[in-house]
């Protein structure tokens, strides 16, 4: 099994995972448009799913797909569940995301969802977060060179870039990659870096998943914290 059908299979099994109805979050990154993409068809089948999207990316995505859709405004009430990605999963079933750039949207999402679900392929597991992945900062443009530095104190720092040109989030923020190695005590450094003034929000994601869903060459592996 290759990592892309490790993916198809974890966005597969998040479907069991969902009620008959209702509103559900759909998460951003690789895994979570495969997820999106098996609502889609679900929704054409008849099911009465609304959305919330956690990026401009995913909400084209399922607007594409006949999925409907809450507005980003709109009182979105209490989610029933949101399925969405990781770039790293503890141990501990904490998580770093963002590598797409929209962790702060993501954590909102999450934060509004009864339930979370993460669904990664087997490389996403790790004894500690920061063991292969920078952590993602959102942070403000105003100030940003003061921002950076103080960041820069907690690890190796760098603005992330996309095909040559400085990354903008969907708020018009930038993100910087905070290279640490690995995190002792994740929820302490996530406290360090909002403490910064500039920082938006952080891709550590402490305590806020449910159930992960883990896929690989020995197939479904699900996780409950």
């Amino acid at each position: 099994m290759d990592q892309d059908q490790a993916k198809r299979l974890a966005a597969r099994a998040a479907i069991e995972e969902l009620p008959p109805e209702g509103v559900i979050g759909l998460g951003s990154g690789s895994t979570a448009k495969l997820f999106v993409e098996e609502i889609g068809a679900r929704v054409k089948a008849g099911a009465r799913y609304k959305g919330v999207p956690t990026s401009q990316g995913t909400r084209a995505q399922a607007q594409a797909l006949g999925i409907p859709l809450l507005g980003d405004e709109d009182p979105w009430g209490e989610i029933a569940v949101t399925v969405d990605g990781a770039d790293e999963v503890s141990a501990a079933l904490d998580l770093v995301k963002g590598g797409g750039g929209a962790l702060t949207r993501e954590k909102i999402v999450n934060e509004a969802s009864a339930r979370n679900v993460i669904i990664v392929d087997e490389s996403k597991m790790k004894s500690r977060l920061g063991e292969s992945w920078a952590v993602p900062v959102e942070v403000l443009r105003f100030g940003y060179a003061g921002t950076l530095e103080a960041l820069g104190r907690l690890g190796a720092c760098a603005q992330r870039m996309k095909d040559g040109a400085v990354f903008v989030t969907d708020a018009g923020n930038y993100i910087v990659d905070v290279r640490t190695g690995p995190i002792d005590d994740p929820a302490a450094l996530d406290r360090s870096m909002h403490n910064l003034p500039g920082v938006v929000e952080t891709g550590l994601f402490i305590a806020r998943a449910d159930v992960v869903i883990v896929a690989g060459p020995g197939g479904i592996r699900r996780l409950v914290r």
